[in-house]
């Protein structure tokens, strides 16, 4: 973190009785690029707090007006609630400037001033005020995300598959999905159904995956009453109980190959013989299914029916891993972190660069599934309003990271020079677009911008 963030212009209030003090430190901040307004007393304080803009609020915690600081912490909490306020003391004041600190103000700092230090805290409390913003306008970009359907994300590759399933989802063309584990194949079968003709009807899922033969054979197309022990009555099968709706089969690839055969025919005619009776039943289902499985590989080895899944491949929809999409990696962490918050009954923590840095840089073999898995553990865990690099779990900091910035061992290897191969990095797989580098590393642009310039990167 530099001291002298230049480029981010931060708008402060100066609240102070004394006005050539006040100037002594406006035009320390304005060195750095900072836009400073002063003010002398209550009134003209108030009327700035309300109807300005300020990042941080910089008072005096005695004056001999008629305005303390403690009154324009308040009145800032109440107008600028995502401003920082940083107190001016004496020395006698400290005492009551820890006080301030317990009502919420960033800092305080004793007179006479350094004004190294004095710009140094009013940068760091414009680097806060700027992570906070960030995190906020991910949760918007998020709530706009999450507006189709559940699905999070802003990559190509999420961008293609809300794409067809808009273009798919009108017809009765059957769908496969494909993609690697925990990458939420059902989340897109679900938003398929939800913006089909037939959404007023049932949506069923069915896993393939660990099922005997005839266990599954029952559970597709059911059984009448004495088809085998047990049996005491008719019961239809997931077939029959998604008619004029959609049923999802998940794991489709598990499925063993006499029950290929026999689900091929069902998809050909749309009729089913319930075990124990030769009398078909005609249903009307949209047929969805999804595998984690290479199907033309299992078809070369004979495993998979060729006619099968040329039947259920009328259109392919392939969600990438999350590593080929590491820009959505804050949208989601920021997402889960405000659900798991939420249930918490808990306000929804912020991540420190480092610590988004970590979670962007890992490659997540088990994909979405398991980053909700860790940033619930992270959210259950915190202990504050932010979370560091440290906070992250030991299993996200190992060597996949390492690996993937290249670095080989990372024994004296310094700061600087992995967040510049990070930043490389990142640049490279957004194409050199700066927005979305920034948002897969979990920074705000302008950081983004000023460090770019530190490591002299294009």
């Amino acid at each position: 973190m530099s001291d002298a963030p230049h480029e981010l212009h931060a708008q402060v209030l100066l609240v102070d009785d004394e006005v050539d003090h006040a100037e002594v430190m406006a035009e320390a901040l304005r060195r750095v690029g900072h836009v400073c307004t002063i003010v002398d007393g209550a009134t003209s304080a108030e009327e700035e707090l309300r109807f300005g803009n300020f990042d941080v609020i910089v008072t005096d915690l005695c004056m001999e007006t008629d305005t303390s600081g403690l009154d324009v912490l308040a009145m800032a909490r109440e107008h600028q609630p995502d401003a920082e306020t940083i107190m001016v003391t004496a020395h006698g004041e400290v005492a009551t400037a820890k006080a301030a600190l317990q009502g919420g103000a960033y800092d305080f700092i004793e007179k006479p001033l350094d004004l190294e230090v004095f710009r140094n805290l009013v940068n760091r409390a414009c680097e806060t005020v700027q992570l906070r913003h960030h995190n906020t306008q991910l949760r918007g970009k998020v709530d706009s995300a999450f507006g189709f359907e559940g699905i999070i994300g802003e990559s190509a590759g999420i961008r293609k598959v809300i794409q067809v399933i808009r273009q798919v989802a009108p017809s009765m063309i059957p769908i496969l999905i494909t993609g690697e584990s925990g990458t939420g194949k059902e989340l897109i079968a679900r938003a398929v159904h939800n913006q089909s003709k037939r959404s007023d009807h049932r949506y069923v899922t069915f896993n393939c995956a660990g099922q005997s033969e005839s266990l599954l054979e029952d559970q597709l197309f059911g059984h009448v009453k004495g088809a085998f022990t047990g049996a005491e009555k008719d019961r239809e099968g997931v077939f029959e109980y998604a008619d004029k709706g959609t049923l999802f089969l998940d794991e489709i690839g598990d499925m063993p190959m006499t029950m290929q055969a026999k689900l091929l025919r069902v998809l050909e005619t749309g009729d089913v013989t319930r075990l124990g009776t030769n009398t078909e039943r005609s249903t009307d289902v949209r047929f969805i299914s999804a595998t984690n499985r290479d199907l033309k590989t299992f078809i070369d080895d004979e495993r998979f029916r060729e006619d099968l899944y040329f039947r259920i491949n009328g259109a392919e929809i392939h969600i990438p891993p999350l590593r080929e999409r590491r820009e959505d990696v804050p949208l989601l962490v920021n997402h889960a972190a405000g659900r798991f918050a939420a249930e918490l009954e808990r306000p929804a923590p912020t991540f420190s660069e480092p610590a988004m840095l970590r979670l962007v840089a890992y490659n997540w073999p088990g994909n979405v599934r398991q980053l909700f898995n860790i940033v619930q553990k992270m959210v259950v865990m915190s202990t504050g309003p932010t979370i560091e690099a440290g906070d992250v779990p030991d299993e996200i900091r190992m060597s996949d990271q390492d690996e993937h910035l290249h670095l080989g061992s990372l024994a004296g290897v310094g700061l600087d020079r992995l967040e510049k191969e990070a930043i490389r990095q990142t640049l490279q797989m957004s194409g050199g677009n700066r927005e979305q580098a920034a948002e897969m590393l979990g920074i705000g642009e302008r950081t983004l911008y000023r460090k770019l310039k530190e490591y002299g990167l294009k």
